[in-house]
């Protein structure tokens, strides 16, 4: 599938990937031992002017079975916790995505409380109407959408 034309094309760098894996490794570092006082709002982008909050969101490689931790912005939909696989508009989804298929028990940590989830991908209607609230939270998630020839998935964690 081509990609759209607005796409930035430094989004295809190989230097971007392990851009975000230092920033997610500083991020998860200065939430965990603040227990989430420094890193829980997100400031960047369109969250520049109306901070996101997020969570860390463990997750177990498919492949090596090690433990990961992303940050990630969430929204609250009664109690169940939603993120959004976006990957800041790439054209693949990101491994924690891919590790959550594979292995969908797993905890997040939100503040300093740590909540065991299931994960699960929302169908068509669920994302149909979380998108707005999504694009609500964080207006950015639409430029990623715009930015990839991929639906972009929305996930669902429900507490265990």
């Amino acid at each position: 599938m081509p990609l759209p034309a607005a796409r930035p094309r430094a989004l295809d760098s190989p230097l971007l990937p392990k851009v975000f894996r230092w920033m997610s490794r500083c991020h998860v570092w200065a939430y965990r031992r603040s227990g989430g006082r420094v890193g829980y709002h997100w400031r960047v982008g369109a969250a520049l002017r109306k901070p996101a909050p997020t969570l860390l969101l463990d997750h177990r490689g498919r492949r090596s079975g090690r433990v990961f931790t992303t940050p990630l912005i969430f929204l609250r939909d009664g109690a169940d916790v939603v993120v959004v696989a976006s990957q800041g508009g790439r054209p693949e989804h990101p491994q924690w995505y891919r590790n959550l298929l594979s292995s969908p028990d797993t905890t997040v940590q939100i503040k300093g409380e740590l909540v065991p989830v299931r994960a699960r991908t929302a169908d068509a209607a669920e994302r149909d109407a979380l998108w707005p609230l999504l694009l609500d939270l964080y207006a950015d998630f639409g430029t990623y959408q715009s930015w990839t020839s991929r639906e972009i998935p929305v996930m669902i964690l429900e507490p265990r």
